[in-house]
This record gives structure tokens, C-alpha cells and sequence, in this order.
């Protein structure tokens, strides 16, 4: 009874150790499981914007494809004066929302994809997602701004009817289109990469 007696505070000792460790383990065990269901949540938020900004680069790179294959080819055979009053046109009215959210939004897709590229990293699937964002961004976004909006707007300013206005768009004309199929085809390329990211983390979540 006497050794009976002092083993009591061991015993209760090691009792309460033994459940803080149950509870610690289970604590982890929660955690872990609520983390990697956030992960879960997470990856699949990654598919479907992908699956998003694939359909943006499609949808870009129709329109860019247009241009340098016909409208272009279209305009250069009006009278230069007919041609720069029509394309000035067409620069004001592409400013809308509809042609905004198909070429800015999936350029914010591009760089949110771009970020959260790293959690396929371990994959190929995350160096296709990254290299589908960073060609849209360098390839069609970057061209516009560097190279297409600038010429669109040394064409608003010339004075119609002018040997100026008759040689800058000439070369308007061959510099635009140029860029213009730039565009197009790193908005076909980032289309496709994308699509290969997605298969790829589909199947190897299938496998």
C-alpha cells in the first residue's frame, strides 16, 4: 500500500504526460489535415484559373491573328488617308470593356499563376504554368505597350493628307503587323502551355 501510495504522483505524472502527447498529436494531426485540405482548395483554384487564362490567350490571340492576317492587309489597300482615319478608328473603339478584360485579365491571371506556380513546382506542370504567364506578359503585353501603342500613337498625331502621314503609314503598315504577329504567336504559345500545365497536373493527380 505504501509503494502503492508514492507511485501515485508517478503514475498521475506520467498519465497527464501521456495526455498533453495525445493532445499535441491530435492538435498536429488537425492541422495537417486542415493545411493540406488548403492545399487542396488551393490547387484546385490554380486549375481553374489556368483553365481561365487559357481561354483569355485563345480569345487574344483570335484577335491578334486577324489583324496581321487580313484586317491589315485589308487597310493597306485603301488610299493612306482612307487607311489611318479607319485604323485610328479602330484604336479608339478597341478600348472597351469587353477587349480590356480578355487582354489585361488574363494578363492578371499570368501573373497570379506566375506566383502560385511554385506549389506544382515539384512537377512540370509548374514550370509550364510559369513559362504560359511569363510569355504572355513579356510577348504580348510588354509588345503592346513597348512597341504597338506607341506607333498608335504617332499615328493619331499626324496630319492626314501630309507626305508625312503618307510614309509613316507605310511603315505603320509593316512595323505593326510585325509586332502585332508577335503578339499572336506568344499568346498561341502561352495558350498551349497552359493547356499542357493542365493536363499534366490531371494526370498526375489521376495517377
Amino acid at each position: 500500500m505504501i509503494i502503492l501510495y508514492h507511485s501515485l504522483p508517478i503514475v498521475s505524472g506520467s498519465i497527464k504526460v501521456v495526455r498533453t502527447s495525445v493532445t499535441v498529436s491530435i492538435v498536429v494531426a488537425l492541422r495537417i489535415i486542415g493545411f493540406r485540405g488548403g492545399l487542396t482548395m488551393i490547387n484546385q483554384a490554380i486549375f481553374v484559373l489556368a483553365s481561365v487564362a487559357a481561354i483569355g490567350c485563345g480569345l487574344v490571340a483570335g484577335i491578334f491573328f486577324a489583324f496581321s492576317s487580313f484586317v491589315m492587309a485589308a487597310l493597306g489597300r485603301l488610299p493612306s488617308d482612307h487607311g489611318i482615319a479607319a485604323m485610328n478608328s479602330i484604336n479608339v473603339t478597341v478600348i472597351n470593356p469587353v477587349f480590356f478584360t480578355a487582354f489585361f485579365g488574363t494578363a492578371l491571371l499570368s501573373l497570379v499563376l506566375a506566383v502560385g506556380s511554385w506549389l506544382w513546382w515539384d512537377q512540370a506542370s509548374g514550370k509550364l504554368l510559369l513559362a504560359a504567364a511569363v510569355i504572355y506578359l513579356v510577348g504580348s503585353i510588354a509588345v503592346t505597350m513597348v512597341y504597338n501603342v506607341p506607333l498608335n500613337n504617332a499615328l493619331a498625331a499626324v496630319q492626314p493628307g501630309t507626305a508625312e502621314a503618307t510614309n509613316l503609314w507605310s511603315r505603320y503598315l509593316r512595323d505593326w503587323t510585325m509586332w502585332n504577329t508577335v503578339r499572336t504567336v506568344a499568346s498561341v504559345v502561352s495558350m498551349i502551355l497552359f493547356i499542357l500545365a493542365l493536363i499534366g497536373r490531371q494526370v498526375s493527380d489521376q495517377a
